[in-house]
């Protein structure tokens, strides 16, 4: 069996977990690091001492698929970078709403052009989840789904707040309220000298925070306060045909970091069995995350 060569982008959270999800599977193997900056090098192979690790892609053998381990908002132009380069991607891109869409569209037209597959969005949520909503929503077309997070950390908002330009480190909290209504807590270290109102009206002003009750709110340290575990509700109420009140839950409890990764692990193979384009999680069939014999997966899991 040929194996999928994958690399990883970054060593965060989610990348040193990928490493382990990828090295894991039977049909994948590391074919290596990439750190944008290089002078983390030298501590990520103490940490990865059996596979490269490297500055540039190009310095890598055979590579089939790149994981985005990387923020948000520095997606859209590395993907376009492997993408142009003849690789497939898979990114946990996680601002929701219309920049979901306007990414796929924009990524679609580089892997037509190119014969590659991007698949994007790749995390629990959206991710995972989103499968699970489009699930709920065919057993009960008509009614009302909330999403519940929480409580736990959020990496996509925590590595926002990472990114201001005065903050020394930050966590952001996610606390549900109910009905898909959440509550966010935000503690920030800030660098001397640093306005602290200033650094909050940022934060509150962010697409990442400005539609959810926001509290800021700033500490001697962070680390101490750090818990990645997270967790989501799903709700749906809604109708069957003509029968009402169907009532479906969803529930799931996480180390956050362990958890998307090891998604973006399993979209990073669904990639190589997808015609050319730029996929949501929700557009590719199920059985193409899996690992496994498609008869015996069959069998064993209809």
């Amino acid at each position: 069996m040929k194996k999928i060569r994958v690399a990883v982008l970054g060593f965060g959270n989610v990348s040193r977990e990928a490493v382990k999800a990828i090295r894991t599977s039977p049909d994948m193997e590391l074919a290596g690091v990439v750190l944008r900056n290089p002078a983390k090098i030298p501590g990520v192979k103490r940490q990865v001492p059996d596979s490269p690790v490297v500055k540039d892609i190009s310095e890598l053998d055979r590579v089939d698929v790149v994981i985005l381990g990387i923020p948000s908002r520095a997606v859209p132009e590395m993907a376009k970078k492997y993408l142009k380069m003849g690789l497939n991607t898979v990114d946990s891109y996680d601002i929701h709403g219309e920049s979901i869409l306007n990414l796929k569209q924009s990524l679609d037209a580089v892997c037509k052009n190119t014969q590659r597959v991007a698949v994007i969005s790749a995390g629990w949520d959206p991710g995972s989840d989103s499968v699970v909503r489009a699930l709920m929503e065919s057993i009960a077309p008509r009614g009302l789904t909330y999403t519940n997070f929480g409580p736990g950390m959020s990496m996509g908002h925590t590595v926002a707040v990472k990114a201001i330009e005065s903050v020394e480190d930050a966590l952001s909290i996610t606390i549900p309220k109910g009905q898909g209504l959440h509550k966010r807590m935000v503690y920030v270290k800030l660098k001397p000298g640093t306005d602290f109102e200033k650094v909050k009206d940022t934060i509150l002003r962010d697409p990442y925070f400005a539609h959810d009750e926001t509290h800021v709110f700033k500490v001697a340290d962070v680390k101490s306060l750090i818990d990645m575990g997270h967790g989501v509700h799903i709700e749906r109420k809604g109708v069957s045909g003509e029968t009402h009140n169907q009532r479906i839950e969803f529930k799931m409890s996480v180390a956050n970091p362990a958890a998307t990764a090891q998604v973006m692990v399993s979209a990073a193979r669904a990639s190589m069995r997808q015609a050319p384009g730029c996929y949501t999680m929700i557009e590719i069939p199920p059985l193409d995350y899996l690992y496994g014999d498609r008869e015996q997966l069959i069998l064993r899991l209809v």
